[in-house]
């Protein structure tokens, strides 16, 4: 058998399962009906790892390792839930939500946030750490959308759908740490960017910090299932 189709044996839960050769668990867990919570990870989109929302336990090993960047391998056993799992998912909500503003009740999101969404799932009523407040800026300079640095938390589906899906790379991340932020060309107003105004990551960003300006005050979820196919399409060309 080639390379190309090695099949790897392996347990998620207790169930096994198969796998192809360099699939991640997310993709595998997925393929099998295993809900594994995400943020930053979208189809379509590479994957950075960057929430660690997807943690999971692997036998053998003390690290918590992200499920959507950690390939499989034959023999693996995986549990995606446990009490140490739900411990940090919950940690690391509670972080998100203290780092910045989010006010779900005059969030232009509120109702179409995977942050909020997650919170519920996780059963989160409140949260334990100090809030940061940090004085974040708004910026309307775009014809169009808005992006409120408030809502953000860097995520980067905006910025790497800028780049592999539209070609553009408009958006990047500045800083480092707690003070990084989304910047658009080399700091400037998205207004005067070299935006091409295709709105795509507005449409993959998963609370309220990119928004189109025109759907405030009406019910306005996103759709980012467009992504895969594009992407398939640009890998095709």
């Amino acid at each position: 058998m080639s390379d190309a189709v090695e099949v790897k044996t392996l347990i998620i839960d207790g169930e096994e399962v198969s796998a192809l050769r360099g699939q991640t668990i997310l993709e595998v867990a997925r393929e099998n009906g295993i809900d594994i919570p995400t943020l930053c990870h979208l189809d379509g989109l590479s994957d950075v790892g960057a929430c660690r929302m997807c943690l999971v336990e692997i036998k053998g090993s003390n690290k918590l390792l992200p499920a959507c960047v950690a390939t499989v391998f034959e023999g693996m056993e995986v549990t995606t839930k446990s009490e140490r799992l739900q411990k940090h998912r919950r940690t690391i909500l509670e972080m998100l939500f203290a780092e910045r503003n989010h006010i779900c009740s005059v969030c232009v999101s509120n109702g179409n946030c995977e942050l909020q969404s997650l919170g519920q799932e996780q059963g989160l009523t409140h949260i334990r750490l100090p809030y940061r407040n940090p004085e974040l800026p708004v910026d309307a300079s775009h014809e169009r959308y808005t992006v409120d640095h408030n809502r953000c938390i860097l995520c980067t589906r905006c910025v790497r759908a800028c780049a592999e899906i539209e070609g553009a790379h408009v958006w990047d991340v500045m800083g480092r740490g707690i003070n990084s932020i989304v910047i658009t060309d080399l700091h400037e107003e998205w207004g005067s960017s070299t935006c091409t105004k295709c709105g795509k990551c507005v449409q993959v960003c998963p609370t309220g910090a990119l928004y189109d300006k025109s759907k405030i005050g009406v019910d306005h979820p996103k759709n980012p299932d467009f992504l895969p196919y594009l992407n398939l399409m640009r890998e095709a060309q």
